[in-house]
């Protein structure tokens, strides 16, 4: 047990404290039980302050913020939620800096509307700017690792603050140092931008067949953000409080990235199940990156599994996102993780990941 006197001491550093404040309303997946105490922290000096406060009184800590990558356990949180809010954006000729609270699209749109190009592609992420070198975002042939110039960093170890290149966050696909570690905090983000009124070149055919043009062509971001929503839309990856499909953390699982040798193995298991079939697959560091939703539905698992009445669904728009239907628990969305995950593991011997962080529960 420790001591609630610690809320007048977060009042005291300038946080914003709630009590018995449901999680599920601060969550894109919304299911998740009550916290303790939530403190919201509306500058970067407070966050620092109030991190630091908790670290040192040794105080179960759950850093949040946008809340789209997380699946808190029913029984909630016993500690201390901390909000990160900071979320001043500054707009530079070729590069643009993010405090860690501003949401992510929010940054996205303002670099477009500069006519600043790079991050065109990453439109219409949920979640906050200091999730994305946490979980090296990525979408349509970008990922934030490529845009980074440098992270600002809380050492929640010594207390002290620095701001680090992206060599030092071992970042990786859909990973980095700081996933599933509390030793450091983003506190801020730097991103390289390009001031010549172009985006990057676009990588992902889907992208480039949507806007009809070549491969590696750079076009005017704006343009690229505007077909990227679209194209999200059209999966159910844009949220909509309207829309159940959107009640979701978006992709559940990892593309997974398989050996030469568990390559031919899949591959053999999947000519069994379904016969002579192209098999999505792109060559990556480490091996051949899978696509999971493909490997989903061909597993069994179509859009809309399990039933049109089932509290938690796979959307109705692709297979890879879990979706609450409105009134669902964690307890629900973990059962049908596990039954989408243990049914891809049967037919074609690949174990998918999860993307998002859990608290409180497990997969």
């Amino acid at each position: 047990m420790w001591d609630v006197s610690i809320v007048g001491q977060l009042v005291d550093s300038g946080a914003f404290t709630s009590e018995n404040l449901e999680l599920s309303g601060l969550t894109t997946l919304r299911v998740g039980g009550p916290a303790r105490i939530v403190a919201e922290c509306a500058t970067t000096q407070i966050l620092v302050d109030v991190v630091r406060l908790l670290d040192s009184a040794h105080i179960p800590t759950l850093i949040l913020a946008g809340g789209s990558n997380l699946v808190v356990g029913d029984g909630g949180f016993d500690g201390v939620v901390v909000r990160v809010s900071n979320n001043t954006v500054g707009l530079e000729e070729d590069f643009v800096t993010a405090e860690a609270g501003a949401g992510w699209d929010r940054v996205v749109a303002q670099t477009v509307a500069a006519e600043l190009g790079g991050l065109e592609c990453l439109s219409g992420i949920p979640g906050s700017t200091g999730a994305t070198p946490v979980q090296n975002v990525g979408a349509y042939g970008v990922e934030v690792g490529s845009m980074l110039r440098r992270v600002q960093l809380l050492d929640r170890r010594s207390g002290e603050t620095r701001w680090v290149e992206p060599h030092a966050l071992g970042l990786g696909y859909r990973t980095s140092v700081l996933k599933h570690s509390d030793a450091a905090l983003v506190l801020a983000v730097e991103l390289t931008v390009h001031p010549d009124g172009l985006g990057e070149p676009l990588r992902y055919r889907e992208l480039a067949a949507a806007l009809d043009v070549p491969e590696g062509r750079r076009l005017p971001p704006a343009q690229v953000r505007d077909a990227v929503l679209d194209l999200r839309r059209g999966k159910g990856m844009v949220l909509d409080p309207a829309d159940h499909d959107t009640w979701s953390a978006g992709s559940f699982f990892t593309n997974p990235v398989v050996s030469d040798t568990e390559l031919m193995r899949v591959l053999s298991m999947i000519e069994t199940r379904l016969g002579d079939v192209a098999v999505p697959q792109y060559p990556v560091d480490g091996g051949t990156k899978l696509s999971a939703g493909w490997l989903i539905e061909r597993a069994g698992f179509s859009k809309g599994y399990p039933a049109e009445n089932a509290v938690v669904r796979l959307s109705t728009k692709h297979a890879l996102a879990l979706t609450n239907r409105g009134a669902a628990t964690s307890a629900d969305l973990l059962a049908l993780a596990r039954d989408v995950r243990d049914g891809v593991h049967a037919a074609f011997g690949v174990r998918l990941e999860p993307e998002p962080v859990t608290v409180g529960c497990a997969l």
